[in-house]
């Protein structure tokens, strides 16, 4: 009978892991949605009640851009942290439609009284990449509206300005009329399907450089990463103004060198709102504790340097252009922000575990900029947290490494793809 009776919670004991690692639990009781606080508490927490933090993916269809409502409302203690994305594309737009009205005497590299631009989209199903994409045309006066947005699509080849997907714009500067012309475009995603890739960028620009080198005046892209790629590969020796957004160091500092200009989306806000939200529902304290209103320790957030939307429940970081004339303040982009620079109180904000996903390993504005931020606040904040970097191409490249959620306080996911999310909330109900 003990023999017995020992056999039976061996089997059960494995197969609660098993069945945890694919979010389902069954049979012999219990499992990892009700589990004991790891860091020292007392009080079993269930899964699906844990703080949960979305965040530079906004959990939406990737088709309609439909926020998917489900995953931001999961539990009580769920957020969505980015930025705002629209505002950000607008000033990409505005940064762009600037620089040419103030260079336009050197711009026009053939004299053919066509301003042509090149764009590398980097996802075709991610909103950020939407609405920068739509934010450049928009601004520049390209943009094609159906069913009253503007087409984001990638249109290929335009060289003779024929396409339906855009249109040619014109700008009078000067007292000349100038025709601006996106030439070409294209999602920069690989032959094993990571988007945003930046080797493709650099192959996209040598392509189009060999076809209409000369009719190229400035290059836009979705981020930097792609954006450096381009402009290491030609178009800085060509000395062809390239225009990005994230505002890595590289892309900075490279500011100096003929680069355009980028955006910062306030990574530093970002990361810090990442990790606040989860540790004020860990503490139980008001939610924006420590963000619009100060914390014990003083820490508390410039009011025009985020927004909060409710219906969303999102909070959305700020963007500023980062050209010529303001690059030597963007220069370490791993810098916290100064106002939620103070270290917690440890023995009120006890240690707590967050398992936290990048999406991709390989993601430069991620891996170089918003990782090193987080890993200076998670000490500030009194939280140890497991990072897991993902291949960029598959979600269960991630979700497999959380096999055991019962392990950890809190989450802190970047899906692969913005559809995903219950790939993740079903390991955790």
């Amino acid at each position: 009978m003990e023999m017995s009776r020992r056999r039976f919670l061996e089997v059960c004991g494995l197969g609660a892991m098993s069945l945890a690692s694919v979010g389902v639990l069954a049979g012999c009781g219990g499992g990892t949605d009700s589990s004991t606080t790891p860091s020292g508490g007392t009080d079993a927490v269930a899964n699906k009640d844990k703080p949960l933090v979305w965040f530079n993916r906004q959990p939406s269809n990737s088709s309609t851009g439909e926020l998917d409502s489900a995953a931001l409302n999961f539990n009580d203690k769920t957020y969505y942290v980015g930025f705002d994305a629209n505002q950000g594309a607008e000033a990409q737009g505005k940064m762009v439609k600037e620089y040419i009205e103030k260079n336009i005497a050197t711009l026009d590299r053939n004299g053919d009284g066509i301003i042509g631009y090149v764009l590398a989209i980097g996802d075709v199903g991610h909103n950020d990449s939407i609405a920068r994409t739509r934010g450049v045309r928009s601004t520049l006066g390209t943009g094609v509206e159906k069913d009253g947005k503007v087409i984001s699509d990638p249109i290929g080849t335009n060289t003779d300005g024929s396409s339906s997907l855009v249109k040619d714009a014109t700008m009078e500067i000067g007292g000349k009329t100038y025709t601006v012309r996106e030439l070409a475009s294209q999602e920069m995603k690989n032959s094993s399907g990571s988007t945003w890739d930046a080797p493709t960028a650099g192959n996209a620009i040598g392509t189009w450089a060999s076809s209409f080198g000369e009719q190229i005046d400035l290059i836009v892209s979705n981020n930097d990463g792609m954006g450096m790629s381009m402009f290491n590969a030609w178009s800085k020796d060509n000395k062809v103004p390239t225009f990005g957004y994230d505002a890595n160091k590289d892309a900075v500092a490279a500011i100096a060198e003929g680069y355009g200009g980028t955006i910062s989306q306030h990574a530093d806000i970002q990361a810090y709102l990442t990790l606040r939200l989860l540790r004020n529902s860990l503490d139980g304290l008001d939610i924006n504790t420590g963000i619009s209103t100060a914390d014990d320790a003083g820490n508390v957030l410039a009011e025009d340097t985020y927004k909060y939307v409710e219906a969303d429940r999102s909070y959305y970081a700020m963007n500023v252009p980062v050209t010529t004339d303001n690059y030597k303040d963007f220069m370490d982009s791993t810098k916290i922000y100064d106002g939620v620079s103070k270290q917690l109180d440890s023995s009120k904000s006890l240690s707590k575990k967050v398992w936290l996903d990048i999406y991709n390993a390989s993601d430069n504005f991620l891996s170089s900029t918003y990782q090193p931020l987080l890993q200076q606040y998670d000490k500030l904040l009194n939280l140890t947290v497991d990072y897991i970097g993902g291949d960029g191409q598959t979600e269960s490249n991630i979700t497999n490494r959380l096999g055991n959620p019962g392990e950890y306080d809190a989450f802190a996911i970047n899906m692969v793809k913005t559809d995903n999310a219950s790939s993740y909330t079903s390991l955790l109900s």
